[in-house]
C-alpha cells in the first residue's frame, strides 16, 4: 500500500502534487519523492522521511515544471530504501524520457524481471515500480510499441495490483490493473489543471471541479491540455469476471474522508460496527476506539448499541501508523508513544474496545493491558474484520503466514494472548454486508480466496 499524485498542465505542479501527497501521507511514511517535468528535462527528488520533511519551499524551488508526479511509500516489494523508493524515471539517449510511480504489488515479478534481464534490461531496485516502468519503455524503445500499446501488453502480462501514472516529457498516462485492486481517483479543475489520486481526500485539497474513478483497465492519457480515455473490457485481461477490488482499504488504510470503490469509507466503517453490534449480546458501560482507523467502527457499534461512544485511548499523532511500520521492534516502541489512556476514565467500567483488525496482535495486547491497569473491570475487544489468516500479495505488508496470530491461534488463545475478557471478530458475511457490490470485493486475506497467483 502506497500512495501515488499526478498533476498535468500546471505550472505550479510540484506545490499542488505536494499538498496532495500530504492528505495521502497515511499511506505510507518510509520515504516519497517526485518527479517534475519542465518540458525538455525529468527532474527527480526522492529520500527517506516525510512529505513535509523532503519537499519544503526552497526544495520546490528546484522542482519547476508542468507535470509532476509523486509517492509515498509503505514498503511491499523491496527493502525500506532510497533505491526501492519512488518515482523511478528511464533515461534515454536524449536525456530523462519516462517517470512511474505505482501503487500495487506483482506478483509474477520475478518472473518478469528475469525475462528483462535476459534482453539486457538493467535493474537499480527490487521494487515492482521499477519493473513497470522498465517493462513499458522496453517495448516501446526495442519492440517500437506506442506507450499505449505498450500498456495493454502490461495488462496482459503482468499480473498483480498496480494503480499508476507514467509521465514523459509532454504527456501523463494513467492505468489501473484490471482488477481494480487499489483504489485511484482523478478529477479536473475549473482552471483545466487535471489530478489524478489514490485517494479521493488528495483531490478535495485541491479543490476539483469534479473527480471520477480510474476504471478497472482503463488508460487515461494527458496531452496538449485534454484528456482522453480508453475504456477497455478488464474481462479480456483477468481470469474473474468481477472487479476485486481490496476490502482492507475500507477496513483499515483509506482515510475515512475518501470515496473510493463506489463507496464513502466512513458509511462502509460505521456499518462494520453496526454488524460488529447486532451480533453482539453484550452491554457495555462505554465503546471505545483504538484511533483513528476504528473511530467510525466504533460509532456505529455505540450507535446500534445505545451505549455512550467514548475517546478513552488518546492519540498522538506525531507517531506514524504502528501497522505499516518495516520492523517488528519499531512496532513495540511505537505503541507506547503513540497512545495514552484518558485519566480517571476506566475506573469500574466494563469497556468495549473496537479495533479494525488484529494482524500480528502486539498492538492490541498492550492496549489492553494499559487500559486495564487505568482501572477497568473489564475489556471486551470487538473487531472489525474476520480472523487475518493468509498473506496478502497484491500491496499489505503481510507476506509470510507465520506473522499472522490468526494462522497460528485460535480465537480462544488469540483472547489469552492478548488479555481481553472475550474476543469476537466479524463474520465474513456480516462484512459483505457492509458494501453495495461484495461480489467486486478481494477477501483472500481472510478466505483465502486468491484472483491472481
Amino acid at each position: 500500500m502506497c500512495g501515488i499524485i499526478g498533476v498535468f498542465n500546471n505550472k505550479r505542479s510540484a506545490e499542488l502534487a505536494t499538498l496532495g501527497l500530504f492528505a495521502e501521507q497515511h499511506r505510507g511514511q518510509e520515504s516519497c519523492g517526485m518527479a517534475v517535468n519542465s518540458g525538455t528535462t525529468i527532474k527527480l527528488r526522492k529520500k527517506m522521511g516525510l512529505v513535509k520533511e523532503v519537499f519544503n519551499p526552497h526544495k520546490l524551488d528546484f522542482l519547476k515544471g508542468h507535470i509532476a508526479i509523486g509517492h509515498v511509500r509503505y514498503p511491499t516489494r523491496g527493502a525500506s530504501s532510497i533505491y526501492n523508493s519512488q518515482p523511478h524515471i528511464v533515461e534515454t539517449l536524449s536525456g530523462p524520457s519516462y517517470a512511474l510511480t505505482s501503487n500495487g504489488d506483482i506478483v509474477n515479478y520475478a518472473e518478469l524481471r528475469k525475462e528483462l534481464e535476459e534482453k539486457g534490461v538493467y535493474f537499480a531496485s527490487s521494487n515492482d515500480g521499477e519493473l513497470l516502468i522498465k517493462y513499458i519503455v522496453y517495448h516501446v524503445e526495442k519492440e517500437n510499441y506506442s506507450i499505449t500499446d505498450a500498456i495493454k501488453q502490461l495488462m496482459k502480462n503482468v499480473k498483480g495490483a498496480y494503480s499508476s501514472i507514467l509521465a514523459t516529457k509532454t504527456e501523463m498516462y494513467t492505468f489501473r490493473d484490471p482488477y481494480g485492486f487499489r483504489p485511484l481517483s482523478y478529477g479536473k479543475t475549473k482552471e483545466g489543471t487535471f489530478v489524478v489520486a489514490s485517494e479521493s481526500c488528495a483531490l478535495d485539497i485541491l479543490y476539483m471541479d469534479w473527480i471520477k474513478e480510474v476504471e478497472p483497465a482503463e488508460i487515461l492519457i494527458c496531452c496538449n491540455n485534454d484528456i482522453k480515455s480508453i475504456h477497455q473490457n478488464p474481462n479480456d485481461f483477468r481470469e474473474t469476471k468481477t472487479n476485486r477490488h481490496c476490502i482492507f482499504e475500507h477496513i483499515y488504510f483509506s482515510r475515512p474522508d475518501s470515496f473510493i470503490f463506489g463507496e464513502n469509507v466512513y458509511k462502509v466503517r460505521e456499518k462494520i460496527g453496526s454488524q460488529l453490534a447486532k451480533a453482539d449480546d453484550l452491554k457495555p458501560d462505554a465503546v471505545v476506539p483504538v484511533p483513528d482507523s476504528s473511530n467510525f467502527i466504533a460509532l456505529g457499534y455505540a450507535k446500534q448499541k445505545g451505549v455512550p461512544f467514548e475517546f478513552g485511548l488518546i492519540r498522538n499523532h506525531y507517531v506514524g501508523r504502528t501497522f505499516i511500520k518495516p520492523e517488528q521492534t519499531i512496532r513495540d516502541e511505537s505503541v507506547y508513544q503513540k497512545f495514552n489512556v484518558l485519566p480517571n476514565f476506566f475506573e469500574g467500567k466494563k469497556i468495549v474496545l473496537i479495533d479494525d483488525s488484529i494482524v500480528r496482535g502486539t498492538t492490541i495486547r498492550k492496549l489492553v493491558k494499559m487500559i486495564k491497569e487505568a482501572g477497568a473491570n473489564e475489556v471486551h475487544v470487538r473487531i472489525g474484520s474476520p480472523p487475518v489468516k493468509f498473506s496478502c500479495f497484491y500491496g499489505i505488508d503481510t507476506p509470510t503466514r507465520e506473522e499472522l496470530i490468526a494462522n497460528n491461534k485460535s480465537i480462544k488463545k488469540i483472547r489469552e494472548f492478548i488479555g481481553a475478557d472475550s474476543l469476537k471478530y466479524l463474520e465474513i458475511d456480516d462484512l459483505r454486508k457492509t458494501v453495495s457490490k461484495p461480489q467486486d470485493y478481494c477477501c483472500a486475506c481472510f478466505d483465502g480466496n486468491y484472483p491472481v497467483r
